[in-house]
């Protein structure tokens, strides 16, 4: 079976019992239908979204737990009941994520569609005090053409006062327009960035999300086309995290991965470094102006910092250690050529040994090297 099957099959950790076949025996006997919706059901859960009806602690749960009912249909507690389980919740996963993304796009064209009818009013009025003005010069203009000296005297000072008047209360309407539009500007622009705040970030460590990622990548790939300084992807995650899971149970779970986050955002503390998180224990470091040496130094750095670090919650030492790969982006290469190599040495590290980190290429140096 092909490489990607066994790396994919492997993250699942799956107990395979009594069962006289070991994991790579197994993976022979798994179809590739079989092997790539088990990798669909992986990306789905690495690109979650957080929100109340489904939370992504549960949701990956469930993800798991059909990944490895398609993986070992013996051991698992659903049986031959995987797929048609997995359809529905499936269906019912899709219909609340589009509600809950619709409902988003809805408040956040009420905002908009809230300050463009105030303004709306503000340009109506504008039109109807206009029109008053215009109804008193046609006043004028009838006593000009009526070649009356009394009526002409009488609607020239009716004029007069009128648009001394009307000018004076539209520099007034401006002022306070104005004042008012600002207002509302901030009031706008303070709800938009929230808004984008929560759209760009990952609701359970407040660290940038995969989308984010995705964009900011794509930037730092053009930047360096026209700078050519120096930049860095660095991939982490957590070792043995299921066994954590497992051991502990999920509010752990998430404590330990808010505390990975916390660790990464304190070393990785310059005001352009990017940390996200891009999937259930996964995630990504950019380092604009470092090389892969500086990279490598300064991952070794928080590799040796988690090492010793305990971290308590209530009555538990929680000790975990993380697995990193690092890639420099070069010369001509594309944002995908450019994350595949940083994920090869992210497996690389974890294929030795794990708790370390690999740059790009030192595998290969190091299998010339034996």
């Amino acid at each position: 079976m092909k490489q990607w099957v066994k790396k994919l099959v492997e993250q699942f950790e799956v107990d395979w019992g009594n069962s006289h076949q070991k994991p790579s025996e197994a993976h022979l006997d798994m179809s590739e239908e079989k092997a790539t919706l088990l990798f669909l059901i992986d990306t789905l859960s690495k690109n979650l979204i957080d929100f109340e009806k489904q939370p992504v602690r549960n949701t990956r749960k469930y993800l798991d737990q059909y990944a490895k009912a398609l993986v070992n249909p013996e051991k698992s507690e659903m049986g031959d009941s995987a797929l048609f389980r997995f359809r529905q919740f499936f269906a019912s996963y899709r219909i609340d994520e589009y509600t809950y993304i619709q409902n988003s796009f809805d408040d956040f064209k009420k905002i908009i569609w809230d300050f463009a009818d105030q303004l709306s009013d503000e340009i109506e009025m504008e039109k109807v005090k206009d029109q008053e003005a215009k109804n008193n010069f046609e006043q004028l203009r009838e006593a000009v053409e009526s070649n009356s000296i009394d009526d002409l005297r009488k609607k020239s000072k009716e004029f007069i006062n009128f648009y001394i008047e009307h000018q004076s209360k539209r520099d007034d309407r401006r002022s306070k327009r104005m004042t008012y539009i600002r207002k509302n500007l901030n009031s706008v622009k303070k709800q938009l960035l929230e808004t984008t705040h929560t759209m760009q970030t990952d609701h359970l460590t407040g660290a940038y999300n995969r989308r984010s990622f995705d964009e900011q990548i794509k930037n730092h790939q053009r930047m360096y086309e026209i700078s050519k300084s120096p930049v860095c992807l660095i991939i982490l995650d957590i070792d043995h995290f299921k066994k954590i899971n497992d051991a502990y149970g999920h509010d752990i779970g998430d404590f330990v991965i808010k505390e990975c986050v916390k660790q990464i955002e304190e070393h990785f503390s310059r005001e352009v470094d990017f940390v996200a998180r891009i999937g259930g224990e996964e995630f990504a470091v950019i380092l604009p102006d470092y090389t892969s040496d500086s990279a490598a130094k300064k991952s070794e750095e928080l590799l040796a910092k988690i090492r010793k670090e305990a971290f308590i919650q209530g009555d538990l030492d929680i000790r975990f250690t993380v697995s990193m790969g690092i890639a420099e982006l070069t010369e001509g290469e594309t944002v995908d050529q450019w994350m595949k190599r940083a994920d090869q040495a992210l497996y690389h590290s974890k294929n030795t040994g794990r708790n370390k980190c690999t740059v790009s290429g030192q595998a290969k140096t190091e299998k010339a090297a034996s």
